[in-house]
């Protein structure tokens, strides 16, 4: 029997400050904020699915993604889009091929929403 789980238990996510980078992201979210950052730089966001672990000792500008590791998921792309238009984040495609864009979270990281 393999040991190994096929399940992805979170993405790690390098940030400069796990404080302000936990705050965007539970703002974007609309998650808490009153979670524990643990060891004083990693904070876990808990989604339905695999959690996205935000880490500050992981962080230089090497480490940033420039492509999209995993996507955020959506029923309505256009509400979406509008959304994040609303909440001043940076875009960086419009949606493309009516089912996802991409967008960079404060850090410079890449990221996409996908219907």
């Amino acid at each position: 029997m393999n040991p190994i789980s096929k399940k992805i238990g979170g993405v790690f996510i390098p940030v400069r400050n796990v404080e302000n980078a936990r705050d965007w992201y539970c703002d974007l979210l609309g998650l808490p904020t009153n979670g524990d950052i643990f060891f004083d730089h990693i904070y876990v966001l808990p989604l339905e699915g695999p959690n996205i672990v935000l880490d500050s000792k992981l962080y230089s500008p090497e480490n940033i993604f420039q492509v999209p590791a995993f996507q955020l998921n959506t029923n309505d792309i256009k509400q979406a889009y509008q959304y994040m238009i609303e909440k001043n984040v940076e875009l960086i495609t419009g949606i493309e091929h009516g089912h996802w864009f991409n967008f960079k979270d404060p850090d410079g990281n890449i990221l996409m929403i996908c219907q």
